[in-house]
């Protein structure tokens, strides 16, 4: 009897992993890695007020009424207007979503495998959820053996958590944090792509903000880059800014930043340290270690290199020098001077040329006849005589079109429409024929919801002449949209490995099946 029950077990197992692969597939090298979430409502109703503390005036948790995603078939009536800094709204708004990581066919844009990475990490008895409408997280890097991908998350399971992402990142690690949420800490997963398993680096960085990126060095270190401070902006607080370093499946609190860029290197007079070191992007190339600062209105929007050309750092400490690369951007991100880059994903295609993805200023007045802002695109920087320099920037027909999308599901009926001003997280390839195709995740502007972050945006492809200087070498050039979310979800992340993996990739067994997909949303209608 036993042994029938096991050969039966056996068959369905057996059925369901064909049934797995079949459904799933192996990526190839023409396949993307993409990260996304999907809005989660906790079943909030229009015109309810929300939770809220009185232990700060104007405080988190303090918003004036909930609703659904939309309460409107315009989107003009929704929840997002909780985080408009003015009243007793909450400015720190959000909640809590799962993160999706996806194969992405680049020829197509269809989507070859896709997987509930929450609930498979839950499976494992690891908690990882992002931010809802957070749009700098989910940043994807693959490690140096292309066999897994790393990005930052919040170590919590529950969905539609209320602004988690200002939250402290353990008991105390930021007095004077306006943000009253349950201390939650910050984490790198490192997802293997081979066999499906989660591992996790939990961190006391980024309290009172969040982690945007992470990524493994070929020494074995974990860098990760990110923002803290939502309240006093003391020392440890800025210690737990910027770049971090940690060592695979650690588990603790401790903050260990590496350098700490200030801009009076630059002659400027000091402001507030901790976010001088506001990091969003970043990446390794040669050895070297690069991150970007492009929002907020302290430090300077511009690239960095962390450490010494060809050396990974080893140490945490203030001795590393953090440098603006040479012909980058010095100007302050200071209010009103708007018209700075923002750069934000990076790809070195080779040591002396250099991709840069321009988020925009996320301002309206990025477009019109007088432009009082700067809208984004894909800056082509040169390396000449030791000075970086830029030779265009690529915006098609993609910067500054607008569009509409649609709900489907729960929000079939919904819509918005929103307009590209830029882009976000940036992966490439160089081609055998001496083109280089970049992908990026697009950034928007102008919707009704008034969250760039909680707006669907695109997943785009280039393709650029890497020889080319100047704008008139490339007039041809466009972007294509492989990918557009839907309302209610945004794209994220995105990254390609230059090899195939194994036949076991995205492979599950039956009991995996059931978390693949994003989690039902339940949405409340006025």
């Amino acid at each position: 009897m036993n042994t029938r029950l096991a050969a039966a077990v056996a068959a369905v197992l057996s059925l369901s992993a064909v049934t797995a692969h079949a459904q799933l597939g192996a990526y190839t090298t023409s396949d993307l890695i993409v990260s996304s979430t999907t809005y989660y409502d906790p079943g909030f109703a229009a015109g309810t007020a929300l939770p809220y503390s009185t232990t700060f005036s104007g405080s988190t948790l303090n918003a004036s009424a909930g609703s659904a995603f939309c309460a409107s078939a315009d989107c003009t009536s929704n929840v997002w207007t909780n985080s408009l800094k003015t009243g007793a709204n909450d400015a720190n708004f959000g909640l809590s979503s799962a993160i999706t990581i996806s194969a992405v066919n680049t020829k197509t844009g269809a989507t070859d495998a896709s997987v509930n990475l929450t609930a498979l990490a839950g499976a494992a008895g690891v908690k990882a959820v992002t931010s809802f409408a957070s749009k700098s997280e989910l940043a994807l890097n693959f490690t140096p053996d292309y066999s897994a991908v790393t990005f930052m998350a919040y170590n919590t399971s529950t969905l539609g958590l209320l602004d988690v992402s200002n939250s402290n990142s353990f008991a105390g690690s930021e007095p004077g944090n306006t943000d009253t949420q349950t201390p939650t800490q910050r984490g790198v997963i490192t997802f293997n792509l081979s066999t499906n398993s989660v591992q996790q680096t939990l961190t006391g960085a980024y309290s009172g903000n969040n982690g945007r990126a992470a990524i493994l060095g070929s020494n074995g270190k974990i860098y990760t880059a990110g923002n803290a401070g939502n309240g006093n902006g003391s020392t440890a607080v800025t210690n737990g800014n910027g770049v971090q370093l940690m060592t695979p499946g650690q588990n603790d609190t401790t903050v260990n930043a590496i350098g700490a860029y200030n801009i009076t290197q630059q002659g400027y007079a000091a402001d507030k340290t901790a976010k001088d070191s506001n990091y969003r992007g970043m990446t390794i190339f040669n050895n070297t270690l690069y991150v970007t600062k492009g929002s907020g209105s302290n430090g300077i929007n511009t690239v960095y290199q962390v450490g010494t050309a060809g050396s990974l750092p080893t140490a945490a400490g203030s001795a590393t020098p953090v440098s603006i690369l040479p012909g980058f951007s010095t100007a302050l991100a200071k209010p009103g001077d708007l018209t700075v880059y923002h750069p934000f994903g990076l790809f070195f295609a080779n040591a002396s040329t250099l991709y840069v993805a321009d988020e925009g200023s996320g301002a309206t007045t990025d477009f019109g006849a007088k432009p009082t802002t700067n809208a984004g695109g894909l800056q082509k920087w040169s390396l000449v005589n030791g000075v970086w320099q830029l030779d265009y920037t690529l915006k098609g027909s993609l910067i500054g079109a607008q569009y509409t999308v649609n709900g489907t599901g729960s929000l079939a009926g919904d819509s918005t429409s929103v307009q590209t001003d830029g882009l976000r997280n940036l992966a490439g390839r160089v081609n055998g024929d001496g083109t280089v195709t970049l992908y990026a995740v697009t950034s928007t502007t102008g919707s009704a919801l008034g969250d760039a972050g909680a707006d669907p945006n695109k997943l785009v492809a280039i393709t650029d002449n890497l020889a080319a200087t100047s704008l008139s070498q490339v007039g041809g050039e466009d972007f294509t949209t492989l990918q557009t979310a839907t309302l209610g979800q945004a794209l994220r992340g995105v990254a390609i490995a230059p090899v195939p993996l194994p036949p076991s990739v995205w492979l599950f067994g039956s009991g995996v099946l059931a978390l693949v997909g994003v989690a039902r949303r339940r949405t409340v209608r006025a």
